[in-house]
């Protein structure tokens, strides 16, 4: 075991706050914000079930990630946890599709944040305002590594405070304790067709629509490596991460649909917006605005950094050019981040250029990606629990709950989740083009691993 953990030679940064931060931060975006208004349409009151579900399994894959970063760190995390547990081939996979995941998805939140932008000063394009971005977060990545840290601290603290002052609100708002107010009880949740005006089926419905909103949960272990003790940062931002991005999540969503009859929901317009109009707050819908803008660059800051250091750990293996491996005086891997930040701006012009085309085949083919990484992290610790447990049992400061059978019922939930997508019309072509970009990925590595068996 003693030679699987190898100093970085990154250098050392981020503090237990940052990464603290970077937990909650790096999931708490626009697709909470915006996108949970589409799951309520699908669920009603149930969504609150269907962020459980999503958030549980969500919950297990950290807690199983956080035992395999805290017991062996690296900047490649789950990427070099899959290749010690499956082989070469895994690592390769994992690695690779998890940073086309992040450049693909950069380009969303580069053009979501320039929409809003451009909304605030017309006179500025949306092209000029992603530029800006891009330019701003790339001199960011380029930095020392506890700018970035700096960075996403302030940006996630933003979005957390947004969040418990929503939840304040609307709580007070229930009770009738604000001016103007009656308190509304529950009827809200059980009116309008019931706690579960769609059955089961709205239920499981909302799980495919928000179980992709807890992606971006990995990068706190791909930063651990990063920071001056890896082993208690990552097992601490773990076990705080895990609790309090359910409570804001299902709490968030417990607020929203108590408050009003979910019915009141409208396509396109945060929930949260709705929300903060009906109970009076002023310029509701603008305030919603700028937490949004910054949701979305957090998460464009975020994503650069989690994919600079992916493709340089996939670079450290031999499994990407090693021209990424130089790194700055500062440790920082100045070439990884350009190679993500280019591919990033070819994403970002597809984009504004392709939006209903070649953008939208892109964003398909990462659509499922994400389950395809779990269950590969879930497959990962399945093996590496056993090998740990055998040759080095004092590295597992951090463990899986009930293992291994909480695992097996993770990897489960993921297997019904594929299923579930492909009996839904609208997730079909995300699952089948997400699984051929995964198809393609393996070939590659198929191959590889033939060549060097040849060798």
């Amino acid at each position: 075991m003693h030679d699987d953990v190898t100093p970085e030679p990154l250098a050392g940064g981020l503090k237990q706050r940052h990464l603290t931060m970077l937990g909650l931060g790096g999931v708490i975006g626009a697709g909470l914000f915006v996108g949970s208004g589409a799951g309520i349409q699908v669920a009603g009151p149930g969504i609150v079930l269907s962020y459980l579900i999503a958030g549980a399994i969500a919950m297990c894959v950290m807690r199983m990630l956080g035992e395999m970063s805290a017991a062996m760190p690296a900047s490649g995390s789950f990427s070099v946890h899959a290749e010690r547990a499956l082989g070469r081939w895994a690592g390769f996979s994992a690695g690779w599709l998890y940073w086309f995941l992040l450049v693909v998805v950069l380009a969303v939140e580069a053009t979501g944040a320039a929409q809003i932008a451009n909304g605030w000063v017309p006179g500025v394009p949306q092209w000029a305002w992603v530029l800006l971005f891009m330019l701003v977060f790339t001199a960011a990545n380029l930095a020392a590594v506890k700018n970035f840290g700096e960075f996403e601290f302030w940006f996630a603290t933003l979005k957390v405070v947004a969040i418990i002052a929503f939840l304040v609100l609307g709580t007070l708002a229930i009770f009738g304790l604000l001016p103007d107010t009656d308190p509304v009880g529950l009827t809200h949740l059980t009116g309008d067709g019931g706690f579960l005006p769609h059955g089961w089926q709205g239920v499981v419905s909302g799980v495919l629509a928000v179980v992709f909103a807890f992606g971006g949960l990995e990068v706190v272990t791909i930063a651990a490596a990063e920071s001056d003790d890896p082993v208690r940062s990552v097992a601490r931002a773990v076990r705080s991460a895990v609790f309090r991005i359910l409570f804001f999540y299902v709490g968030s969503m417990l607020v929203i649909v108590t408050v009003l009859p979910w019915t009141a929901q409208k396509a396109g317009i945060s929930p949260y917006v709705t929300v903060l109009d009906s109970i009076g707050i002023p310029s509701a819908g603008q305030i919603m605005n700028i937490v949004v803008f910054v949701a979305l660059l957090s998460a464009l800051n975020a994503n650069l950094y989690g994919s600079s250091r992916m493709i340089f750990s996939l670079a450290e293996r031999e499994e990407a050019p090693r021209a990424l491996l130089k790194v700055s005086g500062g440790g920082v891997p100045r070439r990884a981040v350009l190679a993500s930040v280019a591919f990033g701006f070819v994403s970002v012009l597809l984009n504004l250029k392709w939006p209903d085309s070649v953008f939208l085949y892109m964003l398909n083919s990462v659509g499922a990606v994400l389950l395809f990484v779990w269950a590969l992290i879930a497959l990962s610790q399945l093996k590496l629990r056993r090998r740990i447990e055998r040759e080095a049992p004092e590295r597992l400061v951090l463990r899986m709950w009930a293992f291994p059978w909480l695992t097996w019922a993770a990897l489960a939930a993921m297997a019904a989740v594929f299923v579930l997508m492909l009996t839904d019309d609208t997730a079909r072509p995300q699952l089948l083009w997400s699984t051929g970009a995964t198809l393609v990925v393996l070939a590659v590595a198929g191959v590889r691993e033939l060549r060097a068996r040849r060798a």
